[in-house]
């Protein structure tokens, strides 16, 4: 498998003579916060084309709750900002870039209230709720627990009336397309019009994260990893993929899909309790409830192995009457769907597959190290995240590096110009001779093992068995061409969750959201990051010091 992947630079077959083309200066996969915010920077100045393989608001951007972490009262400040993000990152956080993205943080803020984002307000100002691993509360929210779902109306209505911004929905993005060292545009399938070959001076990835390679995610169903792999296969490199987090609450009913209930309930000053009905996040951390998202996934995991439970239990019944319905509009709908009422129930929370930390590789203006390839959102990897993701600052991410990258793709549109014809470029995979398996069977079986040996604690003897499985699975999917989106989706997911497995198995200790019980301790030789790259020879793995800004 990790030959096969080496030797593997495109999915489909493709002749330039057989299909129809498409020519703009800049092209943006995804549509999410960071994909909107690129495109919306980059049409000042050129033509943009949006493709996204779902309906544009189905981004992973909808679905987030809290809000953006942003120092607004008195009592707070942008340093103290800083130092909550770098004390959550364990030591593998850019101070550089961690200073820079919250200092900018206030003006990106005002801007979206200009735009008409409706934040909610506290009498003249901005309520702020507070969420884990914050010192002070910061978390500026809209319609309770709809923040992403808000952005997302403003940016798609502003995306959609923008005279030079063209919208492809529905088209599923193949691969990257490069020449002479270069990302030069892409490979698609659309239903209705089949594969096409799309061309630009300049691509941006904000193709979101990896969820669904896990059983349990909070992402929709497109976070399948495509980018990321995209990118891969292209040669660009991907770091930190062994930094997976998990958020510690998502609603557990069994036999339903988990869905995400805010930190902020947290915030508010719920309780987690055990099946005996105790508090145990004190006996775990400081904190609290409030403790940093892999210190509360970890001890959720410990009481439910303790107490061979599937769930804890999340206990607002002390809330004043109505305020969690009122605070929380979103997540009281949900329980109610089930029967349950938040005044007088426990609500069952378990910790689920959340966010990718890890990513491609970027600088601080979202360029790649490939030429003509900018990544922002969650499918980059800044340094602002370290090993554990602060709460709340990854829509803060999305909003500064997409803004970053769309003026760095505008600025190279300017600078080259746009081509106006195909480069040479084909590919054609003979048929393989062996035989085929089940892709359905196979992806969902792929989230089993994911879920079961490298999820929130992990050892050698596990990943070895993770990757000896993904590897057998891909003799017999990664050497065949196929035609049907499910399938690219099946390929890349294994693609992806080899990265993951391999970045696990190289980084021997236990770091943020990497826990490896064989290697319990936090090593200071490990205060690096895991890189991983295409060769010929299948993935190879390296490691590379904490970078400096302005360095991919």
């Amino acid at each position: 498998m990790r030959k096969t992947l080496g030797q593997r630079r495109y999915l489909t077959n493709f002749e330039p003579h057989r299909l129809p083309h498409l020519f703009t200066d800049v092209l943006v996969l995804g549509s999410g916060l960071g994909g909107l915010r690129a495109a919306l920077e980059a049409a000042d100045r050129c033509d943009v084309l949006v493709v996204t393989k779902d309906a544009i608001d189905q981004a992973t951007t909808s679905y987030a709750q809290g809000g953006i972490a942003v120092a607004t009262s008195p009592e707070d400040n942008p340093d103290s900002h800083a130092e909550d993000t770098l004390n959550v990152a364990c030591g593998l956080g850019h101070e550089a870039v961690i200073r820079d993205v919250v200092h900018q943080a206030p003006q990106h803020i005002r801007q979206l209230r200009e735009w008409g984002v409706e934040f909610d307000q506290h009498g003249d100002g901005l309520a702020i709720g507070r969420e884990g691993g914050h010192s002070h509360a910061r978390i500026v929210h809209a319609h309770g627990d709809a923040t992403g779902r808000e952005l997302m109306r403003v940016l798609v209505e502003r995306a959609r009336r923008h005279p030079r911004i063209r919208i492809f929905e529905g088209c599923f993005a193949i691969d990257l397309l490069s020449h002479d060292g270069q990302v030069v545009g892409i490979v698609t399938f659309h239903p209705k019009y089949g594969h096409q070959m799309f061309w630009a001076t300049t691509v941006v990835l904000a193709t979101g994260g990896l969820g669904r390679t896990y059983r349990e995610t909070t992402n929709p169903p497109i976070a399948t990893g495509d980018g990321l792999t995209m990118a891969f296969r292209a040669g660009a490199t991907l770091r930190d993929l062994e930094m997976v987090q998990f958020h510690p609450t998502t609603l557990y009913v069994a036999g339903a899909a988990r869905a995400l209930i805010t930190e902020a309930v947290r915030g508010e000053g719920a309780y987690l309790l055990n099946r005996a009905g105790e508090r145990f996040m004190p006996q775990y951390d400081p904190q609290g409830e409030l403790a940093p998202r892999d210190v509360v996934s970890r001890a959720i995991s410990a009481e439910m192995k303790r107490e061979r439970a599937p769930c804890v239990y999340l206990d607002v019944r002390h809330f004043p009457a109505g305020h969690f319905a009122e605070r929380f509009p979103t997540i009281d709908r949900l329980c109610r769907d089930f029967d349950l009422d938040p005044q007088h129930d426990l609500i069952p929370v378990r910790p689920t597959a959340h966010y990718s930390i890890g990513g491609v590789r970027v600088d601080t203006q979202g360029q790649t190290d490939l030429p003509g390839l900018l990544a922002c959102g969650e499918a980059a990897c800044t340094g602002l995240h370290g090993a554990n993701r602060l709460a709340s600052n990854s829509l803060l991410e999305g909003l500064i590096y997409g803004q970053r990258a769309g003026q760095l793709a505008a600025e190279r549109a300017e600078a080259n110009g746009r081509r106006d014809r195909p480069h040479a470029i084909s590919h054609l995979l003979p048929q393989s001779p062996r035989t085929e398996l089940d892709l359905n069977d196979v992806a969902h079986s792929l989230q089993s093992v994911m879920s079961r040996n490298v999820a929130i604690e992990r050892s050698a003897d596990r990943l070895r068995e993770t990757i000896e499985i993904i590897e057998f699975w891909g003799r017999y999917v990664m050497d065949k061409v196929f035609d049907e989106p499910s399938a690219w989706e099946t390929q890349n997911m294994l693609t992806i969750a080899l990265c993951i497995a391999m970045a696990a198995a190289t980084r021997c200790e236990s770091r943020g959201v990497h826990c490896r019980t064989d290697f319990p301790q936090t090593d200071p030789q490990w205060q690096c990051h895991i890189d991983l790259r295409r060769s010929d020879d299948g993935v190879q793995t390296s490691t590379a010091p904490i970078g400096e800004p302005g360095q991919a």
